[in-house]
């Protein structure tokens, strides 16, 4: 019994001395392992630096304030009136600009005589240019005949407008039989009745159909004609799928006969976006913008 005691004491210290040993090498492996990352990023870089000939990275410059830009001096010395006046515009104007800083920075009596000498030849060139536009535009009047449709005189100026009213009387007179208005309204629209006050004198005056539409109680009228506000005037016409805004908002009579007017004319396709402000009467002249096509020669070349 006492053997097998002995046997077995032995062979638990055995065990024990074992486990201890696989313990030990178990966690100085783990020590190990870990450590690897610092030994390897120190030894990768033990052979970098200055001692090993490899020049430090250069460092930035820092960037100093900004250096003056360099500026000609304006100097009129190798230039006489005669170059300065038949100098091109655009080298001219560069001159008389940097004749006026250089005079404004050194206020002296040189930089500020010859920035006025400049600029009165400059004021001399431009008289020059109006009294010949004046000579040309009265020589050859008959192709700048602006006084002729635009008359500036006062009884001129009566004989124009008595025109375009009577044009726009009877433009609105013949209209009506195959023109209609929409006047769109809603019940919370303050300004529809005043819009409203001002269409029964165009009814009475003209005898125009005008069709109310409610766009709380017809919205389908609305959205078909892209009506968002009120009160809207929109004319359309018999036979024609198109149509045009007239006015939004309150308009005043004589405006909304103008307004109708140049609407009857487009959706007649008397006018177009170029010339949609055009009377009848101003056909053919010089408020007519595209009349200068109309096989007209050149006023420079009469030959051509």
């Amino acid at each position: 019994m006492q053997t097998t005691s002995a046997i077995r004491r032995y062979l638990s210290g055995n065990c024990l001395t074992l486990f201890l040993l696989l313990f030990c090498l178990t966690f100085g492996a783990t020590v190990a392992h870990a450590a690897d990352p610092v030994d390897n990023t120190f030894y990768d870089k033990a052979r970098q630096g200055w001692f090993w000939y490899e020049d430090p990275p250069a460092a930035k410059e820092q960037e100093g304030e900004p250096k003056a830009k360099h500026r000609d001096t304006i100097s009129l010395d190798a230039l006489s009136i005669e170059d300065l006046w038949n100098m091109h515009p655009d080298d001219f104007q560069d001159l008389l600009n940097g004749a006026q800083k250089q005079a404004v920075q050194f206020p002296t009596e040189q930089n500020v005589l010859e920035y006025l000498t400049i600029q009165d030849i400059a004021r001399r060139k431009a008289l020059a240019y109006t009294h010949t536009a004046s000579y040309v535009t009265q020589k050859y009047s008959n192709l700048f005949r602006m006084n002729q449709a635009y008359p500036t005189a006062g009884p001129g100026v009566t004989a124009r407008v008595q025109m375009q009213r009577d044009e726009i009387a009877e433009t609105l007179n013949l209209g009506k039989a195959d023109h209609a208005l929409l006047f769109f309204v809603n019940p919370h629209c303050s300004y529809c009745e005043k819009q409203r006050q001002i269409l029964a004198y165009f009814m009475e005056k003209y005898g125009w159909q005008i069709r109310t539409v409610d766009i709380s109680k017809e919205p389908d009228a609305a959205t078909r004609f892209n009506i968002t506000v009120t009160p809207t005037l929109l004319l359309i016409k018999k036979g024609h799928s198109e149509s045009i805004p007239v006015a939004t908002g309150v308009i005043a009579l004589s405006e909304l006969e103008r307004k109708l007017y140049r609407a009857i004319r487009y959706l007649g396709g008397k006018t177009g976006g170029d010339n949609f402000l055009l009377y009848d009467f101003q056909e053919d002249s010089a408020l007519d913008p595209q009349s200068i096509l109309n096989g007209r020669s050149q006023p420079w070349n009469p030959t051509q």
